[in-house]
């Protein structure tokens, strides 16, 4: 285990080569959705059905594990989620295929999952207390070859219905989870083939156009696997002529990735451990995929956004004493800094609360490392997204502007045990640094400046933390957010600029109004 010392200032053997960071255009190359930063919750933890923690092993894409229904009221978890406004709340996941909604004592079967009246209440209340956009994945449900192209929109139209009456929206619909990955989840049988599936989701666009017009329609939501992306050509590789064939539009081309899998998982790529966590070229992937996802936007919907719907740092809930751990931040940073700089408009991560990927623990309610990495992007990293570039191998960087005019913040991550030194070209003066550490890679609890960052009172802020000096150096295995002002810098006028000479003068003498008035007019010295 690597560990390491705060104290940047007496760090022996400081490196002596300086690499430069570079603003590349004063221009920003892309901008984010205000709510780019997203959470799911999902929707075995809403209704209480199969979940992670616990769980040695997956069945059917699902935690072994029943739990109880999630406290959507409970005020820490909305303490929480101020956290991290404004933000959509994506509520889906594996079990989104297999609910039946509203059946109170008439559930087809005991064991499968229902959305009951009363949990879709509280739900839609915890949404509309903090503020909160709604995106929900709707039941597709065709488990058999001979029910696909005849998917039965009954329920969901009565659940979209229901919804509005209640002076609600969902802002947000989209239909089945992965349905690529039917085959993983469900048998073989019940994967669609791409023809089918068009005509199902054609019939759910039309669906929600009729009844939700103000609402917004995603699609496929694909899951795309390490190194295999969209898996088995073409059996379940569905977008490209998913996109091609469909002749609705789409608002939202979205799609699933996560860069590691669990040990639960019974198909892995890219096992988590905390080697491949570090190694730079794990986080290639994404930008592999998100930038064939978005040939495929353009060509075929050209007017939707490509988002990320669901995203976390390992498969299945998850990997034990990883995912929840300091090492987990280095991959968050980097894809929330990544997806921006490729044109992705939001990034929904999994999951808000449960597993061991989750921003928050289930059962304590205490916040999770990733939670502080969430945190500060919120509080630092503004919608315009800019070009930079970096000397240094061994360091990440991406650009942000600031919430406030003429400013801008620097992600800078360290995935290597070795400080960096930096100078800075074209980002104006330097003002607060945020600095990400821990006092080994597995620790549960991290560092912001030295400090370990606590709400007090239901309270935290970024004066919490002590300034950090400016000595342009980057400690090993860090995070950084650096926030900079190119805001002009007005010139000290000089006597010269102030002094009223004799040669402007209109006459011989200047009556006591004039001299007045010409004193008030020039600018002051600064004291």
């Amino acid at each position: 285990m690597v560990f390491y010392s705060f104290l940047r200032q007496t760090t022996p053997n400081l490196p002596s080569k300086i690499y430069s960071i570079r603003l590349d255009h004063a221009a920003p190359i892309h901008r984010v959705d205000a709510c780019y930063l997203s959470f799911s919750i999902d929707i075995s933890l809403v209704i209480g059905g199969q979940w992670w923690e616990g769980s040695d092993s997956s069945k059917r894409g699902l935690g072994t594990n029943r739990v109880p229904p999630l406290d959507l009221l409970h005020p820490k978890l909305s303490q929480y989620v101020a956290k991290l406004q404004p933000a959509y709340l994506r509520v889906g996941g594996s079990e989104a295929d297999t609910i039946h909604y509203f059946c109170g004592h008439d559930t087809p079967n005991e064991k499968e999952p229902e959305l009951s009246e009363a949990i879709w209440n509280r739900l839609l209340t915890f949404i509309e207390q903090n503020q909160l956009k709604f995106m929900f994945t709707f039941k597709y449900g065709a488990f058999s070859r001979s029910q696909h192209g005849r998917w039965n929109g009954a329920d969901s139209a009565a659940l979209l219905q229901y919804t509005l009456d209640r002076g609600h929206q969902i802002d947000v619909c989209e239909l089945g989870n992965e349905l690529n990955a039917y085959w993983a989840f469900h048998g073989l049988r019940a994967q669609p083939r791409t023809k089918q599936l068009v005509l199902d989701y054609q019939r759910f666009i039309n669906q929600v156009r009729l009844i939700s017009p103000k609402s917004r329609i995603a699609g496929p939501g694909s899951a795309f696997w390490p190194y295999l992306g969209e898996t088995v050509k073409p059996f379940s590789n569905i977008t490209p002529m998913f996109l091609e064939q469909l002749s609705g539009q789409l608002d939202i081309v979205d799609w699933h990735y996560y860069p590691f899998q669990s040990q639960r998982s019974p198909i892995r790529t890219r096992t988590a451990r905390l080697k491949k966590l570090l190694n730079p070229k794990s986080l290639q992937d994404f930008e592999v995929f998100s930038n064939k996802l978005d040939q495929y936007r353009r060509i075929h919907q050209p007017q939707a956004e490509l988002w990320t719907g669901e995203s976390g740092s390992a498969q299945c809930g998850g990997q034990p004493k990883l995912s929840d751990r300091f090492a987990s931040c280095f991959w968050w940073a980097d894809q929330l800094g990544r997806g921006a700089k490729l044109g992705q408009k939001v990034m929904i991560r999994q999951s808000l609360i449960g597993g061991d990927y989750g921003l928050i623990q289930r059962e304590s309610l205490k916040p999770n490392p990733d939670f502080w990495v969430s945190w500060l992007w919120k509080e630092l990293m503004g919608q315009e997204v800019y070009s930079v570039s970096c000397q240094s191998p061994n360091l990440i960087v991406y650009c942000h502007g600031g919430h406030k005019a003429h400013r801008r913040t620097l992600l800078i991550i360290n995935m290597t045990n070795q400080s960096q030194r930096v100078r800075f070209s074209e980002f104006g003066v330097a003002k607060r640094r945020y600095e990400i550490t821990a006092t080994n890679l597995t620790s549960k609890k991290i560092l912001i400046n030295g400090v370990t960052p606590k709400f007090r009172r239901g309270e935290v802020t970024l004066k919490d933390f002590p300034k950090l000096a400016k000595l342009d150096l980057v400690a090993p295995y860090s995070i950084n957010f650096w926030t900079f002002s190119d805001k002009p810098v007005l010139k000290s006028p000089t006597d010269a600029d102030i002094t009223i000479t004799r040669d402007r003068q209109t006459g011989p003498d200047h009556s006591a109004t004039e001299k007045r008035e010409a004193n008030a007019a020039a600018p002051s010295l600064p004291i």
